[in-house]
Order: C-alpha cells, then structure tokens, then sequence
C-alpha cells in the first residue's frame, strides 16, 4: 500500500478521532507505580462495584487482584452465563497464503525465514472450503494470509471471500490492514468480521520487534478495527500477543481498545483474544513471559470490565488449560486447527506460523464442552441477501 493511501486514511483518523488519541493520553502514566500500589481494600471496593471502569479494570490486573481469583472467577462465570448462556462458539482458521513482506522477528512467517512460501487458487479454497465443512461441521471461518499485498493482494481476498460465502454463514478477515473502502468492499462481497492483533501497545517495544514491512506502520495498524467497524463489519476482534512487552499494561490497553470500539460503534460485536507467544521457526523467546494464573487473572478482569464482550482463547493454549477456561468467562474457541497453508494435511512441511498446542478436532471441542454441560455453536449469524 502506498505511502499517499496511508497518509490519506491516518488523516481521516485524526480528523475523526481515533483511539491512538487515547493511548496518547497515557504516555505520562506510571502503571508500576499504579500496579505497585494497590491494596486490598481497592481490590475489594472494585469487586463489589457493578460496572467497572478503566482503573478498576486496571487494579484488577494488578499483582494485588491475582489472590483474588476466586471471587473474581464466580462472578465472571455468573456474568458470562447472563450475557451468553452455557454456549461456546467454535471456528477453524483457514490459511490460505503465507507470503508475507513483515520483519516481525517473533513470527515463522517473517519474511527471511526460509519456508515453503504457497498460496492458494480459488478452486483449492473452494474445495478446501467444503471439506473443512463437510469433515467438521463447522459454518464460521477465519481466513488467513501473510502480509503481502503483492502476492496477496486486496482483490485475491475478497474474491476468496466470495467463494467461502457461499460455503459457510460467517466468513472473517485476518490478514493485512486494509482502508476503509477495502474494507467496505469485503463487507459488501460477504466478509462479517475482521480481527487485528495491535500485537503490542507499547509503540517504543512495537518498532524494533516490526523492523520492515506493512506492520511496520503502527499508527495505521492500530487503526484499523474503526476502519472496520466504520465500513460495516459486524465483528471485530482485537488482541496483544502476550509476550512481546509487559503483559499487565498490554492487557489494559486490549480491553480499553475494546471498550472504546463498543462505546463509539454500538452495532458491532467486539471480542478480544489472548493469545501468547508460541514456539515457531523464528525462535523467539518471550521477553515478558505470562504465566497461567496471569492469563486467567487478564481474562477474569477482562470479563468483569466488558460483560458482553466476547473472549476468543486459541489453540495457542494447551487442552488442559482451554478445558478449565470453559467456566471463566471464555465464549469462542478454535477446532481443528492449523496454522499451515492448506491446513492439517500440510503440516509435514514445516511451514505453519507457529506450532499448535491443542490438536483436538472440532468433534472433540464439542464432546468435551457437552461434559461441562455446555453447548457448541457451530452457527450463530446467517446472511439474508
């Protein structure tokens, strides 16, 4: 995308007013002392306030609110089941190209690793198409490229939107930001949702982990969800890749990017994912590792903060862990899942973008939900036209 496009829509942006305005606003904000301070009393005042708002989020993402779990867990899972019922959306992801022209020095598809580059046809999507459904039940679907608009171009995914709609009732986006007008197009071609990782908040951290490419770019990233939501997609996703920059402060800019997006565009669904740091053929390690009982404490806050947010937990996790987040305040997950171009049958290759860590079908995802007494939704939007 050229240098005049991106110009043209950060304009717009400001203009408008976006959320980089926002995270501006906390350039001078001291979150370990904030964190550091915390007491009891504040964890307890927050919990028993109905609606929370940023700085409660904040507190309970604090060291303080992680022995507060389990209350915090109690009332998560009684404002999931209001707001959700005992149900648990499933989806697989789709990769159907991985060449990408981003320097992210984290992702096995960085575009130095020397991996089979493949993208596919519109009869291989197809075909691939309908035998994720026959073989899987599954009608929603996210699909995936790498970030190359040269060999992924605009018009390469849209026209794989306009096959897999026909196919599946929910088609979504997870490749390169867009415009608004592209993304008004793939609106109007079938696409439903779109989701984004900002990948990291910290603009300082995002530049040397994002050295070249279209990612490099992280104000017109960032922007992208309201793009999205301006031009008509019904669901937006968001997340930070846990790992990359201090988790606690990453997680409350997720959740207030979410709650910015709801406040601004009230007929949209928005959802975060929390996703962290796999194994992948780059071989980076973790600089601010999260452990488990943080990821549940970010997740338990989370659901507190946004009530009727959705929560996306992938196969990035393992399955005893996406087991126990059932009850927690979790509300979609992934089956059968791969990361490789063309999906399982390819993987031999070694070029998936990171490694999965719960190889469970979707038929699998749905009997153990059906043992927590839960229900698997394969379905839950339907085009008219």
């Amino acid at each position: 995308m050229d240098k005049e496009t991106i110009d043209r829509e950060l304009a717009a942006a400001a203009e408008r007013g976006q959320f980089l305005d926002v995270v501006k606003s906390y350039a001078d904000f001291d979150f370990d002392a904030f964190l550091d301070c915390v007491t009891d009393e504040d964890v307890r005042t927050v919990l028993q306030k109905p609606h929370l708002n940023r700085m409660d989020y904040l507190t309970l993402l604090s060291p303080k609110a992680a022995a507060y779990l389990e209350p915090m867990a109690q009332r998560a899972n009684r404002e999931t089941i209001r707001n959700f019922g005992y149900v648990m959306q499933l989806f697989t992801p789709m990769y159907i190209a991985n060449y990408c022209e981003n320097g992210c020095v984290y992702c096995g598809f960085h575009q130095g690793e020397p991996i089979v580059r493949k993208q596919l046809g519109r009869d291989e999507i197809r075909e691939w198409g309908k035998k994720i459904k026959e073989t899987t039940g599954l009608d929603s679907v996210l699909v995936l490229t790498g970030e190359s608009p040269r060999f992924s171009s605009v018009d390469y995914i849209l026209d794989a939107v306009d096959v897999l709609k026909d196919i599946f009732a929910s088609v979504s986006l997870e490749v390169y930001s867009l415009t608004e007008e592209d993304y008004r197009r793939a609106a109007a071609v079938g696409a439903d949702g779109m989701t984004m990782f900002q990948e990291c908040y910290n603009k300082a951290a995002y530049e040397p982990l994002h050295p070249f490419g279209p990612k490099s770019n992280y104000e017109f990233r960032l922007d992208a969800p309201e793009r999205a939501a301006r031009a008509g997609l019904r669901t937006i996703g968001l997340g930070a890749l846990l790992g990359l920059y201090h988790w606690r402060s990453e997680a409350f800019f997720t959740g207030i990017h979410a709650d910015y997006l709801q406040h601004k565009y009230k007929d949209i669904e928005v959802a975060i994912s929390t996703p962290r740091l796999r194994p992948c053929v780059a071989g980076f390690q973790a600089k601010s590792p999260i452990d488990d009982i943080g990821l549940v404490q970010y997740i338990l806050a989370f659901r507190l903060f946004m009530p009727r947010a959705g929560i996306t937990v992938s196969t990035r996790e393992s399955r005893a862990m996406r087991d126990h987040l059932v009850h927690l305040g979790v509300t979609k997950m992934s089956g059968s899942s791969s990361t490789a171009v063309g999906g399982l049958a390819c993987e031999a290759d070694e070029d998936s973008q990171f490694d999965i860590n719960d190889t469970r079908s979707a038929a699998e995802m749905a009997q153990m939900l059906y043992r927590q007494h839960y229900q698997p939704v394969f379905k839950d939007w339907q085009r008219m036209v």
